[in-house]
């Protein structure tokens, strides 16, 4: 049975892309899916005189391991300023430099939403550009917008983008 690594770009014990990227994982059939906390990665804010002076946080070769042992990964990006937040750069940061082609060419389905009604574009379209320079094999992508209007009880309510993110899901379950 594939092994799948689920988690949110956010520590947010609420967050809504943790609630998407749940739901997302649930849509596949005959996986092992591991929903992963940020919050279980907390570690010093990177720089090269703490890797230096202290090595790698075992925090950052936990979540690497957890990369490696996956055969595919589901993450949905929490956008703060148009950008990542503060823990999963961070979290990045450090896996990058445990492991410089970070997601090992893992198929991934790269998600976002937010509260408004650009759906984390921002983040989604930074991380498109980023993430496979990491080796990333981005397999599928989904844009959630105005996250409370169109998601309620652990699924999208709206049926038009419930089935966009169906085709995404199908997309990434047949590159496993």
């Amino acid at each position: 049975m594939k092994k799948i690594i689920t988690f949110a770009g956010s520590i947010s014990s609420t967050s809504i892309n943790k609630q998407l990227a749940t739901y997302a994982s649930q849509l596949l059939d005959n996986v092992n899916t591991t929903i992963l906390d940020l919050n279980d990665f907390e570690m010093p804010i990177y720089s090269p005189e703490r890797e230096n002076e202290l090595g790698f946080p075992k925090e950052a070769v936990e979540f690497v391991n957890h990369l490696k042992n996956s055969d595919g990964i589901i993450i949905s990006l929490a956008e703060y300023n148009g950008a990542y937040s503060g823990a999963f750069k961070n979290i990045f940061d450090w896996a990058s430099r445990v492991e410089g082609k970070t997601f090992l060419g893992k198929p991934m389905l790269l998600m976002a939403s937010s509260p408004g009604g650009r759906g984390g574009a921002s983040v989604l379209e930074m991380a498109s550009d980023r993430f496979p320079r990491h080796d990333a094999n981005i397999v599928g992508k989904f844009s959630l917008p105005s996250f409370y209007d169109n998601f309620s009880d652990g699924e999208i309510t709206n049926d038009k983008l419930n089935k966009e993110l169906l085709e995404e899901v199908k997309q990434f379950q047949e590159s496993l």
